[in-house]
């Protein structure tokens, strides 16, 4: 086996270079996947009370919305990452309660809406 590996590493050293990466990288996506069905699979993460330190991405996955309706009811700028709903209350200026029910009122409006087809 280790004769295999260093006449590999002799002959073809970029080659084994560019394989390693890439089963370094496809690692690391397989355990960041699991981690996250896991965190999601968790009932206690579904429909949690929204607060301060929340996004609103995680509010739309843990309340099942689609984030793009929550982020362009609350006119989130599209080149703003990671946002918290604390922070977007503060841009805002506004207190973070008006800013969650705002996103309650959203959740509430896209679950009555009898026309939108849900997953």
């Amino acid at each position: 086996m280790t004769s295999g590996v260093r006449t590999l590493w002799k002959e073809h050293k970029l080659l084994l270079t560019a394989f390693a990466i890439a089963v370094t990288v496809m690692v690391f996506f397989a355990v960041r996947t699991v981690i996250f069905w896991v965190y999601w699979a968790d009932p206690a993460h579904r429909e949690e009370p929204i607060a301060g330190w929340m996004t609103p991405r995680y509010v739309a996955h843990s309340w099942a919305v689609p984030a793009e309706i929550i982020r362009d009811a609350l006119a989130v700028p599209q080149d703003t990452k990671r946002v918290t709903i604390k922070a977007l209350a503060e841009m805002r200026g506004v207190q973070t309660e008006e800013i969650v029910r705002q996103i309650e009122a959203i959740i509430t409006e896209y679950r009555a809406d009898e026309t939108v087809t849900r997953p």
